[in-house]
């Protein structure tokens, strides 16, 4: 079987996990804090991928600047995406703002960190060393909270579970193809290239976490968020190192 087409099935494995959350989110019994625990296990998931699966990488593949325009990247690209979602989802309100809703945000901050992250997990099949296990791991692990809470928040906006769970299959088939493009380009391209896309999916998913992710997890879990991040972390971080 050509590379990239093992590459995008790859892909399309570890997105698959958004599906599973969608559905979880949608049409299973879970309480908000239970969704907020989840959030806060998939933050650490996060945080753990993106200090020692994205950025350490892009260091080492691209060195200083690449790292630092990617991050700058990513993180400015979030923002931007994020206060023009907000902004639309005032003027569409009637009678005053409408109260903040993260479903949008962390399907933008899924698609920004998903598909280059999908991209650089094609891209380690390249020469034949076979898919990284610890960041596909690390990817499929903090998918299904983003596909729990993004779902949710979608169905509580109105979104018949139809519309939110055929939004993150979408998301995912994109993530599958985006690895098998990632492998076919990036096969000849520098590795200060590779480096600034695994930097901007950091800086995305950073993002992302601080200003949607954590603080609404916070607010639905209370103090036991940070003992499920930390959880989180340490799972990602260990099953990275196994």
């Amino acid at each position: 079987m050509p590379e990239p087409i093992q590459a995008g099935l790859w892909g399309l494995l570890a997105a698959s996990s958004l599906v599973a959350g969608a559905f979880v989110g949608v049409r299973l019994p879970v309480t908000r804090r239970v969704v907020a625990l989840i959030m806060g296990f998939g933050a650490g998931a996060l945080i753990s991928a993106l200090a020692f699966d994205l950025t350490a990488e892009s260091f080492a593949r691209g060195g200083t600047f690449a790292t630092a325009l990617g991050l700058a990247g990513g993180a400015i690209t979030y923002v931007i995406g994020d206060v023009l979602l907000e902004r639309r989802a005032r003027r569409r309100a009637s009678g005053g703002p409408k109260p903040r809703t993260s479903g949008p945000a962390i399907l933008l901050g899924t698609l920004l960190d998903g598909l280059p992250e999908s991209i650089v997990l094609g891209a380690t099949l390249l020469g034949g060393t076979g898919v990284s296990v610890s960041l596909m791991a690390a990817i499929s692990l903090s998918n299904l909270p983003e596909g729990v809470s993004g779902a949710r928040d979608l169905s509580d906006e109105g979104h018949r579970p139809r519309f939110a769970i055929g939004v993150w299959v979408i998301v995912a088939l994109a993530s599958g193809l985006a690895a098998g493009i990632g492998n076919a380009l990036l096969a000849g391209m520098s590795p200060g290239l590779v480096g600034g896309v695994q930097a901007y999916a950091g800086g995305a998913i950073l993002a992302m976490l601080a200003t949607t992710m954590m603080p609404e997890a916070f607010d639905n879990g209370g103090d036991a968020v940070g003992l499920a991040t930390v959880f989180g972390f340490a799972v990602a971080f260990l099953l990275a190192r196994a």
